[in-house]
Formats: C-alpha cells, sequence, structure tokens
C-alpha cells in the first residue's frame, strides 16, 4: 500500500468508529461500544505503524506525499483540495496521538463501565481522535482550518459530557469560546497567506515564502503573531489559558486524552509545521518562546497551591506546554517534539493514577482529604510515583532527557535565550516540588477513611453522588457519573494501560541519549532540512553537563517537597501566613479569570447593553418602523386604485400607453 492510502485509513477508522456507535447506540450492548471504539483507534494506530515503514522505505528526499479526494473549491488556477500530507513531522504525530488515544480508550472501557451515557462517550472520544488527526494530516491551511475547528467542537462536547452540571457545561463554553477567538487568529494568518503567496498548501506557501517575504517584514510577522494566536489558544498559554483548569470537569480519561496528546499539542504543532514562516518572522518566534517561558512559570506557581487532585495535574500540562513552546520558538523542534512524546507518556499516566485516586475517594478531588493509599492502592501508588519522577525530570526517566534537551539547546543559543534558560530551571525545580506534593500528601502516612475502607474491606467508597466542586447532590441519570467507581487494582483495562505507560514514562527518553542515540532527530530530519537550525546542537559534552544540572534541580525540589510535607509537614502552613499575599495571587490563578472578565467580558456586555437600548431601539426599530409605515402608505394607494371597476383599469391603460408614447416622441426630437 502507499503512504497516502495508509494515511487515509489513519483518519478513516476512528471516524467510522465513531458513527457506527453514534448511530447503534440503541442496539448495541455497553461491551460492545467499548470494545468498537478500542479496536477503530488501535486500527488506527496499526495504520500509522503502516505510514511509517512506507516513509521509511523511500530516500531521505522522498519521505513526503500529498493526497486529494476532490477538489473543495477552484477559481481559474487556484484550488482548494480536501487533502492530506503526510511527512515524517505528521507521521510522528499520527504515531503518538493514536498510540496515547488506543491506552486511553483501553482504560476507559473499565473506568466508564457504570455510566449511562457509555455509548454517547466512546462515539465522542473516537471523533475527538478523529478530529485531531485530521489537523495533524491537513495538507492545505483550509483542512488545517477544518481540523481545528473539528477539535475545538469535539472538546466541547467532551468537557460537557456530563451536561446536566452546570459547572461541565459552563466549561466546555468556555473552553470552546476561547478556542473560537484562537480560530479568528487562524483564518487571518489563511487569508494573509494567500494575499502574499496566493496559495493555501503546504508545499507552495513554504516553497514560496523566502521569495514572497524578507525577514521580519510587517506582514510576514503579522501572519505568524495571527497563527500564534491560534496556537496559544488551543494550547492554553498566556493569555488564553484560563479554560485548562475548568476543563476538568469532564471525565478523567477525557483529561488525559486532552492533555496528554491531543487538543493542547497542537499549538506545538502549528509552529513546528510553520516553521519556515517563523524562521522568516523571528520577532514572531521569540514571542512564541518568551510566552511560553511566562506560561510555565505561571501555571507552576499555581501548582504549588491549588489542592485539586486533577488541576494540579492540569497546571503541569500548562507548564510543559510551556516548555514545547519555548523549544518550537528558539528553532530546537526536534527537542520540543521529543518532550511532546514523552509528555503524552507520563501525563496521561498521571491523569488515570489520578483518576484511580479519585474513584477510591468516590469523586472527592480534594488533596487535603487524601492519605495513606500507598498500602490501599499499591499499583496506582507505584504508577503516580513513576509519572511524577518522569514529569519531575528525575534522572534516567523519559522527562529528564527530552526537557533537559530544550533548556540546552536555549543555553547553547546564548544572549537572550541564556536568560529563558536559567527561567526553564526555575520552572524545573518548581516542577519537582508540586510532582512531590501529590506523592507526599497522597501515598504515604495514616490512612483516611476510604483508604482504610478500601484495606478492611477490599471495595471502594460509593458514596453519594454529588459534585466535586461545588458539593451540589446529583443524580446518577444521563448526563451524570454512573455510581460505581473503578480503580486500576480491580479493572484489568485500566492496570494494563497504565502499565504500558508507566513503562513508556521510564524508558522513552532512551531514543535520545546524547552522543548514543539520534532517534527523534533522526527520524524529524527530512520535515525539518531546511531550517537554519538544522544543523545547530549543544555538543555531547555540553549535553551531558545540562541532564547532571537538570537531574541535580530534580533531586533537590525532590527533597525539598520531601522537607515541606513530610519532615515538617506544619511548615507549609507557616509559609501560607508568612507569604499570605504571594499565596492569594497564587491560588487565585494570578487573577485570569478576572483579568478576563474586567478587559473583554464586561466591555463587551456593555456594547451589548447599548446596543440593545439605544441602537436597536432608535436606530433599527425607527429605520424598520419608517419602512413599514412607508409600505404601508404604497399599499394603501394601490389598494384605492383597485376599484374592481373595468373602465377604471381601461383609462389607466390608456393614460399608460399615451406616456410611452410620449417618452418616444420626446426622445426622438
Amino acid at each position: 500500500m502507499t503512504l497516502a492510502t495508509w494515511g487515509w485509513l489513519v483518519l478513516l477508522f476512528p471516524l467510522l468508529g465513531s458513527l457506527l456507535i453514534g448511530f447503534t447506540f440503541k442496539a448495541l450492548p455497553d461491551r460492545a461500544a467499548g470494545l468498537i471504539g478500542i479496536a477503530a483507534i488501535v486500527a488506527s494506530f496499526a495504520c500509522g505503524i503502516g505510514a511509517l515503514f512506507a516513509l521509511q522505505s523511500e530516500p531521505e528526499s522522498a519521505r513526503h506525499a500529498a493526497s486529494s479526494l476532490w477538489t473543495y473549491a477552484a477559481a481559474g488556477e487556484f484550488e482548494i483540495d480536501l487533502g492530506i500530507y503526510l511527512d515524517p513531522l505528521s507521521v510522528f504525530m499520527v504515531l503518538v496521538v493514536t498510540g496515547v488515544s488506543s491506552l486511553i480508550h483501553i482504560y476507559s472501557f473499565s473506568y466508564m463501565q457504570s455510566d449511562r451515557g457509555y455509548h454517547r462517550f466512546f462515539s465522542y472520544l473516537n471523533f475527538f481522535v478523529f478530529s485531531m488527526l485530521v489537523l495533524v494530516l491537513a495538507g492545505n491551511f483550509i483542512m488545517l482550518i477544518v481540523g481545528w475547528a473539528l477539535v475545538g467542537f469535539a472538546s466541547y462536547a467532551l468537557i460537557s459530557y456530563w451536561y446536566r452540571r452546570n459547572t461541565a457545561t459552563k466549561a466546555g463554553m468556555k473552553a470552546f469560546v476561547i478556542n473560537v477567538v484562537g480560530d479568528i487568529g487562524l483564518y487571518l494568518a489563511a487569508i494573509l497567506i494567500f494575499k502574499q503567496v496566493g496559495a493555501v498548501d503546504y508545499g507552495t506557501v513554504f516553497e514560496q515564502a523566502p521569495e514572497a517575504f524578507k525577514t521580519n517584514e510587517w506582514s510576514i510577522v503579522a501572519i505568524c503573531l495571527c497563527l500564534l494566536v491560534g496556537a496559544f489558544a488551543k494550547s492554553a498559554q498566556m493569555p488564553f489559558h484560563t479554560w485548562l483548569a475548568d476543563a476538568m470537569e469532564g471525565p478523567t480519561p477525557v483529561s488525559s486524552l486532552i492533555h496528554a496528546a491531543t487538543m493542547v499539542t497542537a499549538g506545538v504543532y502549528l509552529i513546528a509545521r510553520c516553521h519556515p514562516l517563523f524562521e522568516l518572522a523571528p520577532t514572531a518566534a521569540d514571542v512564541a518562546a518568551l510566552v511560553g517561558l511566562v506560561t510555565l512559570l505561571i501555571a507552576g506557581t499555581i501548582a504549588l497551591v491549588v489542592t485539586d487532585l486533577k488541576r494540579i495535574i492540569a497546571y503541569s500540562t500548562m507548564s510543559q506546554i510551556g516548555y514545547m513552546f519555548v523549544g518550537v520558538g528558539i528553532g530546537a523542534y526536534s527537542a520540543g517534539l521529543f518532550h511532546l512524546m514523552t509528555h503524552a507518556f507520563f501525563k496521561a499516566l498521571l491523569f488515570m493514577a489520578a483518576g484511580s485516586v479519585i474513584a477510591a475517594m468516590a469523586n472527592v478531588q480534594d488533596i487535603d482529604r487524601m492519605k495513606g493509599f500507598k498500602k490501599a492502592m499499591p499499583f496506582t501508588a507505584a504508577m503516580l510515583i513513576v509519572g511524577s519522577l518522569a514529569l519531575a525530570g528525575f534522572p534516567g526517566t523519559s522527562g529528564w532527557f527530552s526537557k533537559d534537551e530544550i533548556i540546552d539547546f536555549a543555553a547553547f543559543r546564548g544572549g537572550m535565550y541564556g536568560w529563558i534558560s536559567i527561567g526553564m530551571l526555575i520552572g524545573a525545580f518548581v516542577t519537582a516540588i508540586y510532582s512531590f506534593r501529590i506523592i507526599f500528601r497522597i501515598l504515604p502516612g495514616p490512612a483516611c477513611e476510604e483508604a482504610e475502607h478500601l484495606v478492611e474491606t477490599g471495595h471502594v467508597v460509593h458514596g453519594h453522588p454529588e459534585n466535586p466542586v461545588t458539593g451540589e447532590a446529583e443524580d446518577t441519570e444521563v448526563g451524570y457519573p454512573g455510581e460505581e467507581h473503578h480503580i486500576a487494582e480491580q479493572a484489568p483495562g485500566m492496570k494494563i494501560a497504565m502499565s504500558v505507560l508507566g513503562l513508556l514514562a521510564l524508558v522513552g527518553g532512551l531514543v535520545q541519549i546524547p552522543g548514543v542515540t539520534e532517534v527523534i532527530p533522526e527520524f524529524l530530519a527530512p520535515a525539518f532540512g531546511d531550517s537554519h537550525f538544522a544543523h545547530m546542537h549543544p555538543s555531547t559534552g555540553e549535553a551531558w553537563a545540562g541532564l547532571v544540572k537538570g537531574g541535580v534541580i530534580s533531586i533537590a525540589g525532590i527533597l525539598v517537597a520531601w522537607f515541606l510535607y513530610v519532615s515538617r509537614p506544619e511548615l507549609p502552613g507557616r509559609l501560607q501566613r508568612s507569604l499570605a499575599p504571594l499565596h492569594t495571587l497564587f491560588v487565585n490563578k494570578w487573577y485570569g479569570d478576572e483579568l478576563v472578565d474586567l478587559l473583554v467580558v464586561r466591555p463587551v456586555k456593555a456594547v451589548g447593553r447599548f446596543a440593545d437600548r439605544f441602537f436597536e431601539r432608535y436606530v433599527i426599530n425607527g429605520a424598520t418602523a419608517g419602512v413599514a409605515g412607508l409600505t404601508r402608505s404604497a399599499g394603501a394607494a394601490v389598494r384605492d386604485l383597485q376599484s374592481g371597476l373595468l373602465r377604471g383599469y381601461a383609462v389607466l391603460m390608456l393614460f399608460g400607453i399615451l406616456a410611452i408614447v410620449l417618452y418616444f416622441l420626446i426622445r426622438s426630437i
């Protein structure tokens, strides 16, 4: 089979799975729906592997293929094709997306079994993966926009999955609106690209860009800044970050899917895909790097103080995506994508482990209520530790290799980027602290009531269904979580998925050992061979020095966390009181929502009120009333002429004929 055929099959299976489950939900048993959903994504992953082999069988200069089903629109020589583009970058993204999504589907098969909307969940989940695959396989900017929009819609459906929770529906709408703002940036970029280059397909645009634009001229900078608006919104970077934590209203597998391998990585992929444009606009590339740095530091400080387990992990996602933005912003494309891959492993694992703990807590997500789960749930505890070690960049784990490669590249470039590397090291230290804040708060110590009940009875506590955010009681009909809760220790599907991810989180970094293996850069080389930074990288000695430095910082952060939460557990409370203003700033998420409300929501509402009370009432309604009055008068005049008398109509016809004759007589003179 050809490379293009493999690409279309990658898209076909998730779409078929979503449609089949959606249209047969009344006749399909729950387990059958889950198995179809899993089979569709596993088949897509298998086709991704087929595409990988087909790609590798070609010479390096020919490792790309474009394919079109049909021409969507045409005007003269300009055509927009419904097409895909496969190269090492898109195949890399396909493998990460479908591989991790397959494991999340397997996890969900057990985790969601008692939910009344089981069929709907797997249909949505398949559609979400299909949408992300459209985005990464798009062959032109129009198809990219289609995939971008589909991902936004799918995320809304999944975040609002428990649709009878007001908090869930509000979170879904918030994510959708912020992403639509980002979509506008992408639309404007596509329009400007077409205006300047006269094409929208990747090959033509990137080939002609050096001739169409001068370095850092206003047009290319404007295009790249518009692209960044879309990237920042989709990947929850400042100032479009406020939707990400609220997205935790969706089921835990949804959190895992959105945060690990799909939606939030779209912005990183966009910059990597459009690197020929960003290298012509270094100002915009620097903006991407600086925003990534600011985001990773701010998100890290918030993760130090919030107590909702899923939200701590969510803010860690926001922070780690910041590292990726720095990577692709400074030209370390393979390093940024390497961290994207390893992050998918350990972040999916962390959310799965968190879901297991939350299930044992009867949906309680507050870490202040959790204690002693090391004994109650040994497997989940082990996976939580593995994920936290990788997140913290502990020596030998996947996160250690990938994160430090970005930091080393920034230090190697020097100048402003040297300062950025220092900022990332500070972020790494903070990351290690909040990663093991989770571990030391949840696992050791005397067991909480729920953990003790699990040890004594072997069953999880189910309790009274309630919203974990508001505490409001809720029923268990469709639109709410099911009554039963499932943990990895008792659900084979959950344990299998977490075991695979745990192994990858530990050893996944071995594909990129300085001076030993160069799997990722060598594979991605054809996609970034035209880059100015293709041959720029630290020496092996510098890379290992950076790894040692990163490892020391990671261990130091873990020791600080141990000192704060195990050795001197009263100290965090003292620090909170002595640094009350700072704690208030962090716990209120740097007042991001309040700033958006002040600068955006209130002005928009004020304009809406003005339009409703004055403009619409006096201008629109006044104009409408005037037109209506004129129409009534004209109608009345016409009605008066319609007497029904034949002689009246004859007189009118006579005058009409005389008027026409008179007109032509005057024109002939």
